[in-house]
């Protein structure tokens, strides 16, 4: 009698592992079958005994060859919500979770294999993009999820979309060659200065100066327009460009002169109303601007100074690396 009790409480491991054991048994048979909605709730009922019992790394293997399987027979919906429930599992995984990395591989993986017209597809990318900030206290996303799902966007065709989240991956070369494409494709010989100009602005304004540098740098020089990497540009906005990822590399940054480079360059500027917001940004990152208040400068001193610094800082750099300089 108290053999058959052991057997039937619900607490025992014995009876969960073997509870368990059938779950998969008909999973399997669910799956050969192809009843797919009676397969998805399996998964379902798994997870949660898996997460339970704090088996996060079972489940996580187990809910992935789930979302896998059901992608392959295009149960798109069923396949996002296995999806869903593997960033769960991370969330309360925690720190427990051993390669992080290569879950936002998968996660990428399983947002490929979903048509861009499902809508579920947008509601994984969105969770899966706020959980891979969460490893760098990124409020935007992990760059790594926004490279690989700019790789993704750009083999589908979307050059737009694509040049978005590759402003966000932290990869310049990738970004400016991308944005020559965009540009050839899609933009007028008078515009070519304002693709590179807007990507760049937003990538100061997030505070990467590394990699808004790249961007600029591979774009000018491969793109056929332009084919340099040195001022002076043709394009007006492209010496801004080039002057102001100048300036926020000095040590002694100062907010009047960047100002005046803003007042100096303000008719190229004002061809796109939307980079105001990102030089506003960019001013109080880089130059303490929430100190000032917006005014007017004679900015023809403030230039020159700017100047002088920007070669002082190039002989010392060269002082660095070859010695003395005469």
């Amino acid at each position: 009698m108290e053999e058959t009790q052991e057997k039937s409480h619900p607490g025992k491991p014995g009876s969960s592992s073997r509870g368990v054991s059938r779950v998969l048994g008909k999973l399997r048979a669910s799956v050969e079958s192809k009843n797919f909605y009676e397969a998805h709730q399996m998964y379902r009922t798994l997870y949660f005994r898996y997460v339970s019992q704090g088996k996060y790394a079972d489940v996580l293997e187990l809910l992935y060859d789930g979302a896998l399987t059901m992608l392959e027979h295009e149960q798109y919906s069923s396949g996002a919500d296995l999806g869903l429930l593997i960033i769960q599992t991370l969330e309360k995984a925690g720190s427990t979770v051993e390669t992080p990395e290569q879950w936002i591989k998968r996660l990428a993986e399983l947002v490929s294999k979903i048509k861009p017209t499902v809508v579920d597809r947008e509601a994984l990318l969105d969770r899966a993009m706020k959980w891979s900030g969460s490893l760098v206290s990124s409020p935007t996303g992990h760059p790594l999820m926004h490279k690989l799902f700019a790789q993704i966007l750009y083999r589908e065709g979307d050059l737009t979309l694509a040049r978005r989240h590759f402003a966000l991956a932290k990869d310049g070369v990738s970004c400016g060659f991308l944005l020559i494409e965009i540009s050839c494709a899609k933009g007028f010989p008078g515009e070519v200065d304002l693709f590179v100009g807007h990507t760049v602005l937003q990538q100061l304004a997030l505070k990467e100066p590394a990699t808004a540098a790249s961007t600029f740098a591979t774009y000018c020089k491969f793109h056929a327009s332009i084919a340099c990497t040195e001022p002076p540009f043709a394009m007006p906005l492209l010496n801004f460009l080039h002057f102001l990822l100048a300036l926020v590399e000095q040590n002694n940054r100062m907010y009047a002169t960047f100002r005046a480079l803003c007042e100096l360059y303000k008719p190229s500027l004002d061809r796109d109303p939307s980079y105001e917001k990102y030089l506003q940004k960019i001013g109080v990152k880089f130059f303490d601007g929430s100190r000032y208040e917006q005014r007017n400068f004679m900015f023809s001193d403030l230039l020159q100074q700017f100047f002088i610094d920007l070669e002082e800082d190039e002989l010392e750099e060269g002082t660095t690396m070859h010695g003395e300089v005469d």
